[in-house]
């Protein structure tokens, strides 16, 4: 059964707010983007990686990662960080990847009005169309959730995660690649591209996991069909 939760205060697991997102390094555009695969994760094993706030510095090396080891991912790009950057947006969605809406720049959404909370939405949504790309996913920053925020974005599904690799607070390429590599089957995990700890630890997550006989999928991979209006953290209850 796939897992969702109610609406709820902050998830630990983002980085704090306001804290700047680096600058992205150029990422070239594929020809044509990768032909969809057919991974039923019904049957088989799986586990979704997950990575927010870029597209960053490491989002480049990260897809070249995943793609080396036949895996996938989803990633969950701040539209401030799109913005002068739709190449690189484009390089991921065609290397096959996921792309989600993270919100324009960061804010606690469960602090916001409706009117503030599409606004957030809608310019990402505007900063990714201009890419060429539309997210299938809504990550709210720090996975703050309110009766409010759920209002708001009851047209989409909503991916939190199971996994919290704690990423962006150790910034410890071991303790990144241990929480992740124990991820159960039907996992969402939670990651950053913003920080070359996440990355370096990328190529060691996939062989853990691969290891194990888990397929990395992206997140409408995992879950087959996600619902617009209701909120996932994964596909089986633990």
């Amino acid at each position: 059964m796939v897992t969702a939760v109610q609406p709820s205060a902050v998830l630990a697991g983002e980085r704090p707010q306001g804290s700047p997102a680096p600058a992205a390094a150029p990422l070239a555009p594929t020809a044509k983007q990768a032909a969809p695969r057919a991974v039923d994760c019904r049957n088989l094993k799986c586990v979704a990686l997950t990575f927010d706030d870029g597209p960053g510095p490491y989002t480049a090396g990260i897809v070249k990662a995943l793609k080396a080891k036949g895996a996938k991912a989803t990633f969950f790009m701040l539209g401030s960080q799109v913005k002068g950057r739709e190449a690189a947006v484009r390089a991921v969605k065609a290397a096959g990847m996921e792309i989600g809406n993270h919100s324009f720049n960061h804010p606690d959404l469960s602090k916001l009005g409706a009117r503030a909370i599409r606004s957030q939405v809608g310019r990402t949504d505007a900063a990714l169309a201009k890419a060429g790309v539309k997210a299938t996913l809504y990550r709210p920053p720090y996975g703050a959730m309110s009766r409010t925020v759920r209002a708001s974005l009851a047209d989409r599904p909503i991916s939190l995660w199971g996994v919290d690799t704690l990423d962006w607070r150790t910034r410890s390429t071991s303790a990144t690649l241990r929480a992740a590599s124990a991820a159960p089957r039907g996992a969402i995990v939670l990651m950053h591209d913003i920080h070359g700890s996440t990355a370096k630890a990328v190529p060691g997550i996939v062989s853990a996991l691969q290891a194990k006989g888990y397929h990395l999928v992206t997140v409408s991979e995992l879950l087959r069909a996600p619902q617009p209006g209701k909120v996932y953290t994964g596909r089986y209850a633990r």
